[in-house]
């Protein structure tokens, strides 16, 4: 008989801030772009990590706001509360973020600073972050849980992202659920759906044309052929 038994993983004591220190000596040495991990003195460390954005769906964002500054950002300016007035569209696909981050920064937390810097005003759980790995030829995702800390992650898989990378990609949970979406987004979603329908349908029809026009052409050069 096969039986099934639950057992309560323990829980890995947290590395010595020694611990930490060598394991940050040891992912500096293979840096070669300068952005190094720092060794605090009350044993918390900062680094970089690097998040490439694959959104399939549009997200939603303020209208007419110009993107956020610098100095936005110093001051702590939050522009998507300057109006109530919304608008849609896709963010470049595999459009890649680099964030300077502290070893208590949570999942939860890098999902709220990404979309606070693209001025993304979507709820932060239609997002999940997942770590991509690669093994064996096959590329892998796993999400992270909201409490995972990313740069800790980093500093153990060192600094080579084709080992490990970070991806912001949509929560998905089955089936969308429409009704988390506001009438405003919904009716966007509508407007650039109909946009994209009508590309897709004049690309056809130039697809067809171009061809309708090369085989006319072929034909009229055939009956001025003999034979």
């Amino acid at each position: 008989q096969n039986a099934t038994q639950t057992v309560e993983e323990e829980k890995p004591e947290p590395p010595t801030v020694q611990e930490i220190k060598q394991k940050i000596e040891k992912y500096n040495a293979k840096v070669t772009n300068c952005l190094l991990m720092k060794l605090n003195d009350d044993g918390t460390y900062t680094g970089f990590i690097k998040v490439h954005l694959k959104l399939r769906r549009p997200v939603t964002v303020p209208a007419g706001i110009r993107p956020q500054s610098i100095y936005d950002a110093l001051k702590e300016v939050n522009l998507a509360e300057m109006t109530d007035k919304r608008t849609s569209f896709y963010l470049p696909l595999d459009a890649i973020k680099q964030l300077h981050i502290s070893s208590t920064t949570t999942v939860s937390e890098v999902i709220q600073g990404l979309l606070k810097k693209f001025m993304v005003v979507d709820n932060p759980q239609k997002f999940a972050l997942f770590k991509e790995m690669r093994k064996d030829g096959q590329v892998l995702f796993q999400k992270l849980p909201l409490t995972e800390y990313p740069l800790y992650l980093r500093l153990l898989a060192g600094p080579d992202t084709d080992v490990l990378s970070f991806v912001l990609k949509e929560n998905e949970t089955g089936e969308v659920e429409w009704d988390a979406f506001s009438i405003p987004e919904l009716q966007n979603f509508l407007m650039i759906l109909d946009k994209e329908e009508k590309d897709k349908i004049q690309q056809v029809h130039r697809k067809y044309e171009r061809f309708k026009q090369r085989l006319q052409q072929t034909l009229k050069e055939a009956r001025g052929k003999p034979g």
